[in-house]
């Protein structure tokens, strides 16, 4: 179990420490949503984290594999629905590989990173689009 602890510092923003660290991150409200958007927003985090533990799995069975996955990068955009309720309706995923992935190793880490422990805690009901793009 991994603790982290959140402080609201008011007008909207929030810090963050990850206990075992010490990192800090801080937060704001979005400004479709009266905040002041100087930094991540909760859910931008939930976006974000998605892309980082996708990219963290397939660094692993990287690693085991013998698959060289550095320089490997992703962009992730988010967008708000509000309707029923104000929520992450849609994730866009963009996965862009290093050069020299072999063919028959491809699907294999696409496998892996739609397996990875944020994508699988994530609402049915949030429209992922992921893509994988290739050099080569």
């Amino acid at each position: 179990m991994v603790k982290m602890s959140v402080v609201y510092e008011g007008d909207l923003r929030c810090r963050l420490t990850h206990d075992p660290s010490g990192t800090e991150i801080v937060t704001d409200a979005p400004v479709d949503n009266q905040g002041k958007g100087q930094s991540f927003s909760p859910t931008d985090l939930v976006a974000a984290a998605l892309g980082s533990c996708m990219l963290t799995v397939m660094g692993i069975a990287a690693r085991k594999s013998s698959i060289n996955l550095d320089g490997a990068k992703v962009d992730v955009e988010k967008e708000m629905v509000s309707d029923p309720i104000r929520r992450i309706g849609r994730i866009i995923v963009k996965i862009y590989m290093p050069r020299a992935i072999a063919l028959e190793k491809r699907s294999f880490l696409e496998n892996v990173a739609r397996g990875c422990p944020v994508h699988k805690s994530l609402s049915p009901d949030m429209n992922l689009d992921i893509a994988f793009s290739y050099p080569d």
